[in-house]
């Protein structure tokens, strides 16, 4: 038997020996696509892996994230890191080979998460399991019996899911890695709205059992519109309850003083490990602290210089407070900002066919932020189908920024940039749904420029909110560095960006608490947008009267969300081919010149 094995394998050994390149290429392509798919099918179906290691539907219940379930998706994404690296890279094809460095780069942060335990902090002061539940319940999209019967089956599993989170949590605080204990106040709030009720009927949960289709027959929607009832009184609220009283009296008395990410334990380490996920680069935090000091000095000059243009006499000081508290900046109501942005994104509409060849089909909503997050949400959040717009606390939410926030959050930023990634064809999965913040967020504040080029600033004082915004990034790199590599307290970061902002002062807490809890996310905005904008300068050197600034947008857009080394090699081949119009291989827009009325 051990002969015959060996002669199978000196067999294949002459016939890969004798193998054209052509059919190498195609076997390296075969077993990569068959790597990331198998993969990809088992992370999506992470609640239900059978023996065989075949994914089960994720929709038939709730995750598993207990410990022994964390040690299983480790162990796995070693073994899939090790056959990621017995691949000849110089093999695959071109558009494969773009895959490869996607994928690789995915799953080495999908390890890293594991190996770290990050699983153990599930929450920061942006987002957290227990709000973001009905987003994982998957409950936007019930039209038959059998959606309502799986949906309601998910909602009975909430405790049993609560629990172990609860359990990891306690595991995090015994090992000193949690949530720092400065910015927990008030996180309970969103707990509570649920924990404190009383009628089930007013929870969200219940929502799609107010509309359910009029295809469903009438006795069976009663009687799912009782069971649900019944479901999140006796499962659900007291799930909630339950959190509610470990969050306050086990998890906010225990966690951590410090803030730094260097002070957790193995915490160098992990915060470089941050830097290299959300920017797609391995940096210094010192060197990245000195980008971020270059260019608040360079944007603090031109807010000086937009502020003299504004006509107005005092210091700079000055002029931030009365940014800050005049009422002419401020809406009066709700609607009144809600139709601010609505109009600012329709004068972008009007904008769009000049700057790119390509447009999603899909259209995105504007949207009032949830009151039980609104008091520390961001003031906007942008994806394919909607963008929100926090209404929380009018003062805090000055109009002079609505402009620089839509073009961002919506179109061209993130709704734009989402919508026409789902609508793509050919490109893996994995590439379609993911999401590399530094190419994202770095989109997001290039789409802000833009609006320069749009003619969408159109005051001093909407000329000053954009520049205020791209300050408030670069203060980022200054800030989230500061913190978590140089020792930084709370009050340093929210002076640093008082005192170079025109942010309203709960603005600036809830961001300084984001970047507290959530380290190294902030640094991907303002350096994937320096990367973008040096792309564009060198494409339009190189090109020159060849340069077509849709065809450079499309090129960007079309290679979807990809590391920063991954977008500059694109852009590279871009100019050497001449600046083309790229192929989407999708079923997008090609949008009509935008021509005046007779």
């Amino acid at each position: 038997m051990k002969n015959a094995t060996r002669l199978g394998w000196l067999t294949l050994a002459a016939l890969t020996l004798a193998t054209p390149a052509w059919a190498q290429q195609q076997s390296a392509d075969a077993r990569f696509k068959q790597i990331y798919e198998t993969e990809w099918a088992w992370r999506n179906g992470q609640a239900g892996i059978s023996n065989s290691g075949e994914a089960q539907p994720n929709n038939a219940r709730l995750d598993t994230v207990d410990a022994a379930n964390q040690q299983r998706r480790l162990d796995y994404w070693q073994k899939v890191l090790a056959d990621l690296s017995t691949i000849d890279v110089k093999q695959l094809s071109a558009e494969d080979q773009v895959n490869y460095a996607v994928y690789r780069a995915q799953v080495q942060n999908l390890l890293a998460v594991q190996q770290f335990k990050q699983w153990q902090m599930p929450f920061n002061s942006d987002s957290a399991f227990w709000s973001d539940l009905g987003y994982v319940l998957n409950a936007d999209d019930l039209r038959t019996p059998q959606d309502f019967r799986r949906y309601l089956d998910r909602l009975g599993q909430v405790p049993a899911y609560f629990d172990q989170q609860i359990d990891n949590m306690r595991d995090g605080l015994a090992r000193g890695f949690t949530v720092p204990r400065a910015v927990l106040d008030g996180r309970d709030v969103s707990i509570a709205a649920v924990a404190e009720l009383k009628d089930p009927t007013q929870t969200s949960f219940y929502k799609p059992f107010q509309h359910i289709p009029v295809s469903v027959p009438a006795d069976q929607a009663t009687a799912m519109q009782d069971e649900a009832r019944k479901v999140i009184a006796g499962k659900v609220i007291p799930a909630y309850a339950k959190l509610l009283t470990f969050f306050r009296n086990d998890y906010v008395p225990k966690a951590r003083t410090t803030l730094a990410a260097e002070a957790m334990p193995d915490g160098k380490a992990w915060y470089r490990q941050q830097i290299v996920e959300y920017t797609t680069l391995d940096l210094d935090p010192g060197a990245v602290h000195q980008v971020g000091l270059e260019q608040v000095a360079k944007i603090h000059a031109e807010m000086v210089k937009t502020m003299l243009e504004s006509g107005f006499k005092g210091s700079f000081p000055e002029f931030l407070h009365f940014l800050r508290t005049d009422p002419q900046f401020h809406a009066k109501t709700p609607d009144e900002l809600l139709m601010r942005s609505a109009w600012v994104a329709k004068q972008v509409d009007g904008q769009l066919a000049k700057l790119f060849g390509r447009l999603p089909r899909q259209r995105f909503a504007i949207v009032p932020v949830a009151p039980d997050i609104a008091p520390y949400y961001t003031s906007g959040r942008g994806g394919a189908n909607a963008y929100l717009v926090n209404t929380y606390d009018l003062p805090s939410r000055p109009l002079y920024n609505v402009a620089a926030l839509t073009l961002h959050e919506s179109a061209p930023g993130h709704s734009l940039q989402l919508a026409l990634a789902a609508e793509q064809k050919g490109q893996p999965a994995f590439r379609r749904e993911g999401y590399i913040s530094a190419y994202g967020e770095g989109w997001g504040l290039y789409s802000e420029y833009l609006g320069n080029e749009m003619g969408i600033y159109k005051t001093p004082y909407e000329r000053f909110g954009y520049l205020t915004y791209q300050m408030w990034r670069a203060c980022r790199l200054v800030v989230d560095t500061g913190i978590h590599h140089l020792g930084w307290t709370r009050q340093q970061a929210i002076d640093y960006l008082t005192d170079n902002t025109a942010l309203s002062t709960r603005e600036i807490a809830n961001e300084v608490d984001r970047y507290i809890s959530w380290p190294g996310q902030a640094l991907s905005y303002e350096l994937g947008y320096l990367k973008i904008l040096e792309l564009r300068r060198k494409a339009e050197q190189a090109l020159g009267p060849k340069f077509d600034i849709r065809h450079f947008h499309d090129t960007l857009l079309q290679i979807g969300s990809v590391p920063l080394p991954v977008l500059e090699q694109r852009i590279d081949r871009f100019i050497a081919e001449g600046g083309p119009e790229p192929d989407f291989g999708c079923d997008c827009a090609k949008p009509a010149a935008v021509k005046a009325p007779l």
